[in-house]
C-alpha cells in the first residue's frame, strides 16, 4: 500500500504536454543521501554492432563521448543472435530473457517475476520510463505510424507493475518542453530512468523516418546528452548515464556501449561485460539484490571509477 501511495503522489505530477505549466515532479523525492551516485539513466538505441558506432564517421557524436568519457570496448549483448529486441531488454531489466525469441507484445508475453522496476517500488525508490511518441502511459501495442514500438519499453510486460505502470510510464517530450525537460531542469530524475527514443531515434527506423538511420540516432543524442550533462542532477554528481545497444548485427552481438559520470574520464574498460552487467550496475549504485544473470555479472562501477553512496 505504502509503494502504491507514493506512486499516486507522484503520478499527480505526470507532465500533459501542451500545458503551460504542471505541479513539481516528485521524480526525485527519495531521501537526500550524501556522497556517490544516487540515480542511474539507462538510454537504449538499437540493431548496431560496436564496429558501426565507435569510430564510425556516421556517429560522430557517440564516438566522442565515448573517448571523452567511458566505453565498454568488450560489451555483448549476451544473448543469441537470432533473437530480436524484445529479449534484450527484458534481460537488462530482470536479469532474464524469460525464453523469448520474438518481438510480440505484452499480451502474448506477461512477465511475472522480480525485475528492477518491481525491486523500485519495494524500496519505495522512483522510476521513470520516459518513452518518445508513447501514444498513452502504459499502451500495450506499437503505435499506428510504426514509431513507438511497445517490444523497446520492458516495463509494460511485466505483471508486477501493471497498476503503476500507467504512472512510471510518461511521454518523453521535447528539449525544451515535457516530463524528461522538467526533470532535468529540476534536479528531480528518478533513481532509475530509462529512456526510450522512438524507432526514427534509436537507429532502428520506420516508415517516415530518415534513411540515415545511424546518423538520425546520433543528431538526436547529440541534442539530449548535453542537456543530461547540464541538468542539476548530473552536475551535483548524482547520476549517472548509461548508453547503450539492445543488440548487434544478425551475426554480431559485439555492441557499443558509452558510460557517462563526472568521475569517468577517458576510460575504455576492456572487461567482459554484457546487458546483465548493465542490470548489475543499477543494482549496485541503488543498493538493489542483484536479480538472475546480475548476481554473476561483471559490474561497471569499478571499470568506470562510479561510486554509490
Amino acid at each position: 500500500m505504502l509503494a502504491t501511495v507514493r506512486r499516486c503522489l507522484y503520478g499527480a505530477t505526470v507532465i500533459v504536454l501542451g500545458a503551460v505549466t504542471a505541479a513539481p515532479s516528485r521524480a526525485g523525492t527519495a531521501a537526500p543521501r550524501r556522497g556517490g551516485y544516487q540515480k542511474v539513466m539507462v538510454i537504449v538505441e538499437e540493431n548496431r554492432a560496436y564496429r558501426q558506432i565507435i569510430g564510425s564517421a556516421e556517429a560522430p557524436y557517440v564516438t566522442r563521448l565515448s573517448r571523452t568519457y567511458g566505453s565498454a570496448t568488450h560489451m555483448v549483448a549476451n544473448y543469441p543472435v537470432r533473437c530480436p529486441s524484445l529479449a534484450a531488454y527484458i534481460l537488462m531489466t530482470s536479469g532474464g530473457t524469460g525464453g523469448i525469441c520474438d518481438d510480440q507484445g505484452p499480451r502474448h508475453h506477461p512477465i511475472r517475476g522480480s525485475n528492477i522496476f518491481a525491486q523500485l517500488d519495494a524500496a519505495h525508490l522512483p522510476w521513470r520510463n520516459y518513452a518518445e511518441s508513447l501514444p498513452a502511459p502504459c499502451t500495450r501495442k506499437n503505435s499506428a505510424n510504426g514509431k513507438f514500438l511497445v517490444r523497446h519499453t520492458p516495463v509494460a510486460y511485466y505483471t508486477s507493475e501493471s497498476r503503476l505502470c500507467s504512472i512510471g510510464q510518461v511521454a518523453l517530450g521535447t528539449t525544451r518542453h515535457g516530463a524528461l525537460h522538467v526533470d532535468l531542469a529540476t534536479g528531480r530524475l528518478p533513481a532509475y530512468s530509462f529512456v526510450t527514443p522512438n524507432a526514427c531515434h534509436d537507429m532502428h527506423g520506420a516508415a517516415g523516418c530518415p534513411s540515415a538511420h545511424v546518423v538520425e540516432g546520433d543528431r538526436w543524442l547529440s541534442k539530449w546528452i548535453p542537456r543530461i550533462l547540464a541538468g542539476a542532477d548530473y552536475r551535483a554528481g548524482r547520476l549517472v548515464v548509461i548508453i547503450t545497444w539492445d543488440e548487434g548485427s544478425s551475426t554480431d552481438n559485439h555492441i557499443p556501449t558509452v558510460v557517462l559520470s563526472p568521475t569517468t574520464r577517458r576510460i575504455a574498460a576492456a572487461q567482459p561485460y554484457d546487458h546483465c552487467s548493465t542490470l548489475r550496475t543499477a543494482e549496485d549504485l541503488l543498493h538493489l539484490r542483484p536479480l538472475g544473470c546480475a548476481r554473476s555479472a561483471v559490474s561497471m562501477t569499478g571499470g568506470f571509477h562510479l561510486r554509490s553512496r
